[in-house]
């Protein structure tokens, strides 16, 4: 796998938009954390938490005034992808486009490589 930049992983402005509105109801100082874990049902799924403490080696993306943050060794499975926000019939969601994963499940939490 090759090393992230800074750019290899962006938000929409519906995902910016989407994290301010849920961090602004949040204590001051909390960050969206975005996490690659083992898991679901294609092998790796996305993991999201509210944390207040950054580690020395994630990436910082701005959510319109707030933080998101991801670890270096998530952003390498993550690599180009695209955070995005969508609001269907049956629900809204945070959606990643990820341009490194071969399969994913029906219901889109869950990818392989």
């Amino acid at each position: 796998m090759t090393t992230a930049t800074t750019t290899s992983v962006t938000l929409s402005p519906r995902a910016a938009k989407q994290i301010a509105k849920i961090l602004g109801k949040e204590p001051e100082g909390a960050m969206l954390r975005v996490a690659v874990e083992g898991g679901g049902c294609s092998g790796f799924q996305y993991k999201y938490d509210i944390v207040s403490a950054r580690e020395g080696d994630d990436l910082v993306l701005d959510a319109d005034g707030y933080s998101v943050l991801i670890d270096s060794v998530s952003v390498d499975y993550m690599s180009g992808s695209v955070i995005d926000f969508s609001t269907e019939l049956i629900g809204a969601a945070f959606k990643i486009d990820n341009p490194n994963a071969t399969s994913g499940c029906g219901c889109g939490t869950s990818f392989s490589l």
